[in-house]
């Protein structure tokens, strides 16, 4: 058992290699001693309730992987909410599914936004009339900074929900309602 500070709700953090774009998780991040190995293991508040599920640490190389290229004190975990919705979909359907726009996206300069650099035919971003060159800056009004942000937001809603996104396009915002898909992961 250790302790440690709860540092940041909500935290956008990518746990996978290289950009894989499922790697991405709204993250608890703590000070809590969190090793290699540790993986999978609760992460509790002083009540003894569980809040979330230990799931990677930051390293020297900058990565937040359970490597072994160094601990360097930061942890995070996957929020209890999350991980009850992810097995609650598994017992019901054999499988977890998350939800989905079906646009690519990068971060802007001035990382106010999320640009979209491609919308896939058929999906939800292109029936609700996502346009390549949007800028998307909120999603049910929480500020999106970048494309991680961005993907964060969305996956944390569910499947078939319905998100407002503000977008910016031509220099005029406007707000667009996106039907969630799933994608099985």
């Amino acid at each position: 058992v250790t302790s440690g500070i709860i540092s940041a709700l909500d935290r956008p953090v990518s746990t996978g290699n290289g950009g894989d774009s499922n790697s991405y998780i709204n993250a608890v991040q703590t000070d809590a001693a969190i090793n290699p190995g540790n993986s999978g293991g609760p992460l509790v508040n002083l009540q003894g309730q569980v809040i979330g599920v230990n799931s990677a640490i930051a390293t020297m190389t900058g990565g937040v992987t359970g490597d072994q290229s160094g601990n360097i004190g930061v942890g995070f975990a996957i929020p209890a909410e999350q991980v009850l919705t992810t097995v609650s979909q598994i017992i019901k359907t054999g499988q977890a599914q998350y939800p989905v726009i079906g646009a690519g996206v990068r971060g802007t300069e001035s990382m106010d936004g999320a640009t979209v650099t491609n919308v896939e035919p058929g999906m939800p971003a292109a029936q609700a009339g996502l346009k390549v060159d949007d800028v998307v800056r909120k999603v049910n009004g929480r500020p999106i900074a970048g494309s991680i942000d961005l993907v964060v937001a969305i996956r944390s809603q569910v499947a078939g929900e319905q998100v407002t996104l503000l977008i910016e396009r031509g220099g005029k915002t406007q707000e667009i309602k996106v039907r969630l898909a799933a994608k099985v992961g």
